[in-house]
């Protein structure tokens, strides 16, 4: 559960830190006081987008700090995450004004998407999105198999591991294609096998060409170095060599050469010297009389570079035209030889459609024997949320037979469930979101979240304002409600009704004012007294008469008085 939320320059939050209870936490405020701030520090411990116009005005950063104590059923999750296994979970999301935000959980470096798949083990929201995703009928197969997984979940992986299966062959076929398709792919498989194999590339020709095509493209500029480079080696102005002339100096140096160390060192030298310059001479001869810039050699060397150029455009560099080739050769032989393969495929592909069949048609029963369970308890709960006259149905397609089934297979079967609604007597069943209103759509997703928080091990429940659209004796109805999941469950609700306030465990008051021409959002813990105020005000009667503040304090005694008999 969410023992500590702390909040920095967020939207028009200063600062301020709430320490919250295991139970009903209750947060309401007159209309605009920022109510949706704490609300929106909350979506972002949980993943939630982050948009730079949240970041107090004149900032230049904040944060969101969530303490949450986790239970030893839990800790589970952490693993999957690589986090060590811990009772606390420290969730801390910083951001900037530039719109860069970074995320920690317990010290470790965090994305979005993380955050948001580990905080669903951790946190329920619910909010008016959930409105939205109902108006999807996936989200129905969703609700419905969160209840029948906990049953069946075996069931569920058989048919997602026959699906993935069938899915298999069924790109193992489409790799090999139809009669017509497979004489085509091996017609261009040929000859992309001679292209690749009669150009005969060598690993590493590309840089030999490029290196040839560089001194055909300088031969001018070679000639006319290597040639003055053996002139000057040749002879000098007297006639003499380098060669001879250094000949001559070896020799004056070798008559001293024992006289002094030294003379002895510089007669190695020149004498080294003297054996590379003949060397050096030699070479850059020899190179000079193997110049050779023939038009046809130029002419050949071209071809071959755009030749290796053109293949490496459609095949890549020399390793992966290497690979590809013994791929085309790999597939040429399959498809010379897959008649027999492609009928091995297609009776696989029968075999795994009759048995994905059979798994999907009990998979649909155990749907429908758990969706008879589900509205019943939706009925009886929305029963004692005032809407006892309440018709609800979950309606599925029809079950297609075997031969028409591909179609309709996925790795959840061939099931799209839509809930329907009857709210009134009279009236006939319609799919929900085309009918409901909002007060209603409002009981019914907490008619869901009583029934799920039964079963599920989610430590924290936060509504965002489920008392949209309703008022008096169904505001009491939901306010026990909210009363009846805090006894297992922490609850966080944000609210405007008295009733709901009344229930309260921990209060808080969220109000808006002004302050050296800046506007701040404050959020302070009531007492006892203060809650009381707090009802008083909500019921509308704290300016109108005295008798409001006594009513107040009868609605908080009853709620405490009922609360205790949970």
């Amino acid at each position: 559960m969410l023992k500590r939320l702390h909040i920095r320059n967020l939207a028009l939050i200063s600062e301020t830190e709430l320490e919250f209870c295991g139970k009903l936490n209750v947060l309401s405020g007159e209309t605009g006081a920022g109510k949706s701030i704490v609300v929106d520090s909350l979506m972002l411990l949980l993943g939630g987008k982050y948009d730079k116009t949240l970041l107090r005005y004149g900032c230049e950063q904040g944060f969101v700090e969530g303490v949450f104590e986790i239970s030893s059923t839990q800790r589970k999750h952490l693993s999957e995450f690589g986090l060590d296994d811990d009772e606390m979970l420290i969730v801390v999301r910083k951001f900037n004004s530039d719109g860069r935000n970074d995320i920690r959980v317990n010290g470790k470096s965090f994305t979005t998407s993380m955050l948001k798949n580990l905080m669903a083990s951790f946190v329920d929201i619910y909010g008016q999105n959930e409105y939205q995703s109902l108006s999807r009928q996936s989200e129905h197969l969703r609700i419905l198999d969160y209840f029948v997984r906990g049953i069946h979940e075996n069931l569920f992986d058989r048919v997602e591991k026959e699906y993935f299966n069938y899915r298999h062959i069924k790109t193992q076929m489409k790799e090999l294609g139809n009669l017509s398709e497979r004489e085509k792919n091996i017609d261009i498989y040929r000859y992309q096998i001679e292209e690749i194999e009669s150009a005969n590339i060598k690993q590493d020709e590309e840089n030999d060409i490029a290196t040839q095509r560089k001194l055909f493209s300088s031969g001018e500029r070679i000639a006319d170095a290597l040639g003055e480079s053996a002139n000057l080696l040749s002879q000098n102005d007297g006639g003499a060599t380098v060669s001879s002339l250094l000949s001559e100096v070896v020799n004056s140096m070798s008559d001293i050469s024992d006289m002094k160390p030294v003379f002895s060192e510089l007669y190695e030298r020149l004498n080294s010297v003297a054996i590379e310059i003949d060397d050096i001479t030699e070479t850059i001869v020899d190179e000079l009389d193997d110049l050779n810039f023939d038009e046809r050699e130029v002419d050949r060397i071209e071809r071959r570079y755009d030749l290796i150029l053109s293949l490496k455009r459609k095949y890549g560099p020399f390793e992966k035209m290497t690979k590809y080739l013994a791929d085309a050769k790999e597939m040429l032989d399959k498809l010379e030889n897959c008649s027999e393969l492609y009928e091995k495929l297609e009776r696989q592909k029968s075999e795994s459609i009759g048995k994905l069949y059979e798994l999907s048609v009990e998979l649909s029963e155990k749907r429908k024997e758990t969706a008879m369970e589900l509205s019943k308890k939706i009925m009886s709960e929305l029963s004692e949320l005032g809407m006892e006259n309440a018709k609800f149905e979950i309606v599925f397609n029809d079950i297609p037979s075997l031969d028409d089934c591909e179609d309709c297979l996925s790795a959840k079967g061939f099931d799209k469930p839509e809930f329907y609604l009857s709210p009134n007597v009279g009236q006939p069943l319609k799919p929900l979101i085309k009918i409901i209103s909002g007060g209603e759509m409002s009981r019914f997703m907490l008619a869901l979240k009583v029934i799920t928080s039964q079963t599920d091990d989610i430590g924290t429940l936060i509504f965002d304002e489920i008392d949209t659209g309703i008022s008096g004796k169904i505001g009491q109805a939901v306010a026990r409600k909210l009363a009846k999941i805090a006894s297992s469950h922490q609850v966080l609700c944000v609210t405007h009704l008295a009733q709901i306030a009344a229930m309260a465990d921990s209060h808080y008051y969220i109000n808006k004012y002004a302050e050296n021409d800046s506007t701040f959002t404050a959020v302070s813990l009531l007492d006892e007294n203060g809650m009381v105020r707090e009802i008083s005000r909500l019921s509308g009667g704290i300016d109108i008469s005295s008798q409001a503040m006594e009513n107040a304090e009868e609605m908080k005694k009853w709620s405490t008085e009922y609360k205790r008999k949970l």
